[in-house]
């Protein structure tokens, strides 16, 4: 059964953490993937918008891309705002990306048990079911320089 790390493993991933490729990404300011994606980008994290429907577009001052495998740079967290049922393709995509990145973050209200063991088997921590603005909240993370 899974079990998301602790908080003293998820604040180490937060302090540590540079940049989140954020799935779903919305370029609506009232949606709540574009206010969880500004709050990080606020916090000092620099976002990187994966949303093929708004490829080619700036969010947040930052041109989104339509796959995780576009992206270039390395990704330290990809946070993902998509529904359970379409997690298993977005996983299979954070295992074919160029740098491997340190951590698959489904947002509150989304799990997937399969794509969570799909992408752990590989090295990569997952969180599932939680907030990432609220963990870097609660866990009390300095603003990044």
């Amino acid at each position: 059964m899974f079990h998301n790390p602790s908080d003293e493993q998820r604040r180490a991933l937060l302090q540590e953490a540079n940049t989140i490729a954020v799935v779903g990404l919305s370029n609506k300011p009232d949606r709540t993937s574009y206010m969880v994606a500004a709050a990080m980008q606020n916090a000092g994290y620099k976002i990187i918008p994966v949303n093929p429907v708004i490829a080619g577009e700036t969010v947040l001052g930052e041109k989104a891309v339509a796959a995780l495998t576009e992206i270039e740079e390395p990704v330290d967290i990809v946070n993902v705002f998509r529904r359970s049922e379409d997690i298993p393709p977005v996983a299979e995509e954070t295992l074919k990306m160029k740098h491997k990145p340190k951590a698959f973050w489904l947002q509150q209200g989304i799990a997937n048990e399969e794509a969570a063991e799909q992408v752990s088997r590989q090295g990569i921590e997952v969180i599932m079911d939680l907030c990432i603005k609220v963990d870097h909240a609660l866990l009390r993370i300095g603003k990044k320089s």
